[in-house]
């Protein structure tokens, strides 16, 4: 009879993750191999792609191939990141971001080169501006049309716009309070 691989907890960094190639890495915070993040394990979290430097709880197993990620417990974005180049967000009280709901929504478009894309927020005629700031910030790196969000809309400068994206499974876990 064949054992199960053993899994383990591990928090670490993401090292990079390309949603092209579909695979990325994480530096474990106990050192060690690379551990190897497949995009399927990304999806089943709920997103499609994950900012260099998200700081990641991950459930690990030892494979032939290497440290291999199997699950994705928590996802936590970027530290230091700075949004001052998007001053509709620099200027924004946090109090009042937080405050606006999550709402849920599917992205329209995004064109990571050009840095923005568009959301559709479900009951809203409008589209939602979503810059890739704000997508680092909260600890993206890239979104898929039709790909599921929650997101906290604000009145931006120029229309409405995502101040707060969140993957539909960490919207989940939020509601929760998990």
């Amino acid at each position: 009879m064949l054992q199960e691989p053993k899994s383990r907890p591990v928090t670490g960094l993401v090292k990079w993750f390309d949603p092209i190639k579909g695979f990325g890495f994480v530096v474990a915070d106990t050192g060690g191999p690379d551990i190897l993040l497949h995009v399927n394990v990304l999806r089943n979290f709920g997103q499609s792609s994950v900012a260099d430097g998200a700081r990641v709880e991950l459930l690990v197993q030892d494979t032939e191939r290497g440290v291999q990620a199997v699950q994705i417990n928590a996802l936590q974005a970027p530290e230091g990141l700075e949004v001052g180049r998007l001053a509709d967000i620099a200027e924004l009280d946090p109090a009042l971001v937080a405050a606006a709901p999550l709402e849920p929504a599917r992205v329209k478009w995004f064109d990571k080169s050009k840095g923005f894309g568009f959301a559709n927020v479900f009951g809203r005629g409008e589209d939602i501006f979503v810059h890739v700031e704000v997508l680092h910030r909260s600890g993206l790196s890239n979104l898929q049309p039709g790909e599921a969000l929650a997101i906290r809309v604000i009145d931006g400068k120029r229309g409405q716009m995502a101040a707060e994206v969140v993957a539909w499974e960490g919207a989940i876990n939020k509601s929760h309070g998990s």
